[in-house]
């Protein structure tokens, strides 16, 4: 028996984009009109020659901007599309969570609907059964069980359509952005059953923009870019190489050009940096460590008074916080023509876990004067290597939240008081 689950050799998925119209006098023309002048179609190659071997038990994360081919190699690798070239071996019994809710009636019960898209998942009827508790209890809608689904809020319906996919005993799953799913409660609790799938030695391929979500789970990613495999190695370095490519920068962004740098005729921005406490470029941190970020920036007129800020995201481009500069002596006082460098830190044990953009800004507060602003200009990770020394001590699960910081907590025998 072979050690591998899965092999993709030489897969490319091409398709054709029609351009013709489609109008009544068009279509007239056409047949007065040569073969050549009617073509009008050309080749979109959706994936080009990717391959890669996965063997049994191993996670595997993929990870690409919108377009990048992802969802179509999941859809070949179920068999719902075939490849236009190349060859897949697998091995085992493939469950895919790609289009939650495919195959739900509207007009079934949702006791009737786990049966059919249980069905056409290809669970057979005694595992259902087996099932059943199971999944309307990870769906949470045991009240509403003999209600036809066409009257379930959109929640409900995304609910049971994960759950159905979640409980399929199968040898390899397929899943394509399942952290999409409802509300972020029960993100969190698909994020968690993922992890209890991979954790059971199942073949995993997982596919998100959760970027955090695929480190925590997949020793190992993909990175694809227009339809091509860029590279393949550890997630975390995936990860590094996508940030690197899709943000304005990594771990630091430097304007040559102070003709057309951001700023205006008083000062314009020359660099920004993520770095550690000696100062090192990083784009990946411990969660444990502190963090700086430093503005370089050159005075072009003397005589002004002025500040900075900074401003973090998550990767979902939730803000985190907001600070600028109230606590330097430089910031009350007119600059000098020069270069000039403010730094600054976030404590350690502050953010959580995932991508942090980091936006920057030079401006006088009053009366406010924006000199610049630049949103996402540089990007890093916040790890956790979970050594207990952090806010989720021994934790291993998914910890949420924007930050994560380390509370002082007593606690006490009160039986004497």
């Amino acid at each position: 028996m072979s050690e591998f689950a899965l092999r993709v050799e030489g897969i490319s998925k091409r398709y054709r984009i029609n351009h013709q119209t489609n109008s009544l006098a068009q279509r007239l023309q056409n047949l007065f009109s040569s073969p050549k002048e009617v073509q009008q179609a050309q080749d979109f190659w959706a994936l080009q020659d990717v391959t890669f071997e996965l063997k049994k038990g191993e996670v595997l994360g993929i990870i690409g901007k919108n377009g990048a081919g992802k969802s179509t190699l999941l859809k070949i690798l179920s068999r719902i599309t075939p490849p236009t070239k190349g060859e897949i071996t697998i091995e085992g019994r493939i469950n895919a969570l790609l289009e939650v809710g495919t195959g739900f009636h509207p007009d079934l019960t949702g006791r009737e609907n786990i049966f059919l898209n249980g069905g056409i998942l290809g669970m057979p009827k005694a595992e259902i059964k087996r099932r059943l508790d199971e999944i309307v209890d990870f769906a949470k809608i045991g009240q509403f069980l003999d209600t036809a689904v066409k009257y379930y809020s959109t929640g409900m319906y995304m609910r049971l359509a994960f759950a159905i996919s979640a409980h399929l005993d199968s040898d390899i799953l397929l899943a394509d952005e399942v952290l999409s799913v409802g509300d972020a409660k029960f993100q969190q609790k698909c994020l968690g059953k993922m992890q209890e799938i991979s954790g059971e030695g199942k073949t995993v391929i997982f596919v998100s923009h959760h970027l955090e979500s695929l480190n925590r789970i997949c020793p190992q990613s993909i990175l694809l870019n227009q339809g091509k495999i860029k590279s393949i190695g550890k997630t975390q370095e995936i990860i590094h190489q996508y940030l690197e490519k899709h943000t304005q920068s990594n771990a630091q962004h430097t304007w040559e050009d102070l003709v057309n740098a951001p700023g205006n005729h008083i000062a314009r921005l020359t660099q920004v940096t993520i770095h550690d406490q000696n100062f090192n470029p990083k784009d990946q941190l411990d969660v444990t460590s502190s963090v700086g970020i430093s503005i370089d920036y050159q005075v072009l007129k003397e005589g002004h008074t002025f500040t900075h800020g900074c401003n973090l995201y998550n990767e979902d481009d939730v803000n985190i916080l907001n600070s600028h500069d109230i606590v330097s002596s430089l910031r009350l006082l007119p600059r000098k023509k020069g270069k000039y460098r403010a730094t600054m830190w976030i404590p350690s044990n502050l953010l959580n876990e995932g991508i942090v953009k980091v936006g920057v800004a030079l401006f006088e507060v009053s009366p406010f004067q924006l000199y610049c602003q630049e949103t996402h200009v540089v990007a890093f990770q916040i790890t956790d290597p979970i050594q207990g020394k952090s806010a989720r001590g021994d934790y291993t699960g998914d910890f949420p939240g924007i930050v994560r910081p380390l509370l002082q907590w007593e606690a006490s025998n009160t039986d004497t008081l």
